[in-house]
């Protein structure tokens, strides 16, 4: 252990604390067992360890990655009991779907040491889905987005920036400190403001790598797919990069991709849980057979630009980003006579010459365009959606 306990501190000495995701003040850290997923790369470590340096005795407390080689001839459950004898009090857990037979070692941990608090960090989305149900009654599950566009000013550029809601951002009261002009910088975030190694200059390589191993890996274990499903699955996120706005035709594309209709079906689900699409659907359900899919996004407009470069669809970049933000706090479906609707307001998104013609005069629908720096009556401009969280 005690080559463990000397990386823990190497990281938390390398860790700054002067910027922290919008999740870290929401998590309930005093929980016996605390889950935190979302794609690799959007900054579930860095806040776990900021928690330990900011609020715990790191005597009390360890951090361990799941991958480590200790684990090659060490169980989990016997790292816990030899931590809680010594009094530990706070075991944390990164990448732990990386370790076999995780959920059921956690429940034993769990039901064996009471007055042990485990927080755990996942980034295989399906694989934390598939064995959190073991845990259901056990973990509270968090899970982290990327960053925001307001998140975005305050890491890559130090600009600070409230929070606004969206009935703030309605009623366009959102205020910009020390920006007079907002839309270059919104441009970037767009391309690579997503992901915090953005700003290392590392991100068409590593989102290039996340991608790979989502569909080579992930997708494929998780479901019990061969090799060369991986290729189909990479045929059908191209399609979706290069659309317009996707309206999927299913019989299309399985013809396309030569997949049966029921496979394309689980295809999609398994991309949107593993964090590479998203499925706008026409009511508030979520659950596929509940809502029909209207449109099917990119997860972010990161991705896009990291697939399809300059040739992405100007629309396609706008919706996915106003899906991808929004999405966070509320339930956004389709709408029949615009493009998004989000409890009773309607949005139609398009560009500074945007026409009201799609939408109502009534005070609940809204033009979002991406070329204005500042709204008026019933028009917004799109990056003010950034400012979410």
């Amino acid at each position: 252990m005690r080559t463990l306990y000397q990386k823990f501190e190497t990281l938390l000495q390398s860790t700054s604390t002067d910027f922290k995701r919008y999740l870290y003040d929401k998590v309930s850290w005093e929980g016996r067992m605390t889950g935190i997923i979302g794609a690799r790369g959007v900054g579930k470590t860095t806040m776990v360890l900021q928690y330990i340096k900011e609020n715990l005795d790191s005597k009390k407390a360890l951090y361990v990655s799941a991958d480590d080689m200790y684990f090659g001839e060490n169980r989990l459950f016997d790292l816990a009991d030899d931590f809680y004898k010594n009094a530990g009090e706070y075991l944390f857990i990164d990448e732990i779907h990386k370790y076999n037979n995780w959920s059921q070692e956690l429940k034993n941990i769990y039901d064996s040491f009471p007055s042990l608090k485990i927080v755990f960090t996942g980034s295989s989305v399906l694989d934390i889905l598939k064995g959190s149900a073991d845990l259901s009654r056990r973990a509270i599950i968090y899970k982290l987005q990327g960053l925001s566009f307001r998140e975005y000013l305050k890491l890559f550029h130090n600009f600070d920036t409230d929070t606004y809601s969206l009935e703030q951002i309605v009623n366009n009261e959102v205020k910009l400190k020390d920006i007079k002009h907002p839309l270059p910088l919104f441009n970037d975030y767009l391309k690579q403001g997503y992901y915090p190694f953005g700003l290392e200059n590392q991100l068409d390589l590593r989102l290039g790598q996340i991608i790979v191993q989502t569909l080579e890996t992930d997708i494929p274990q998780y479901a019990n797919l061969n090799v060369g499903t991986s290729r189909k699955l990479k045929r059908l996120l191209s399609i979706i990069a290069e659309s317009v706005p996707f309206k999927p035709n299913f019989s299309k594309i399985s013809g396309m991709i030569e997949v049966s209709r029921n496979s394309l079906d689980d295809y999609f689900l398994y991309m949107e849980k593993a964090g590479l699409i998203s499925q706008l659907r026409n009511e508030t359900s979520g659950i596929r057979g509940l809502g029909k899919v209207e449109k099917v996004y990119l997860d972010n407009t990161n991705i896009i630009y990291n697939l399809v470069g300059d040739k992405s669809n100007i629309g396609n970049i706008r919706e996915t980003f106003f899906f991808n933000q929004m999405r966070q706090k509320h339930e956004v479906i389709s709408s029949e006579k615009a493009d998004f609707v989000i409890g009773n307001y309607t949005f139609e998104i398009g560009g500074k010459n945007k026409q009201q013609t799609q939408i109502n005069q009534d005070g609940k629908s809204f033009v979002v365009k991406d070329d204005i720096e500042f709204g008026y009556l019933n028009v917004l401009p799109l990056w003010a959606f950034g400012l979410n969280y």
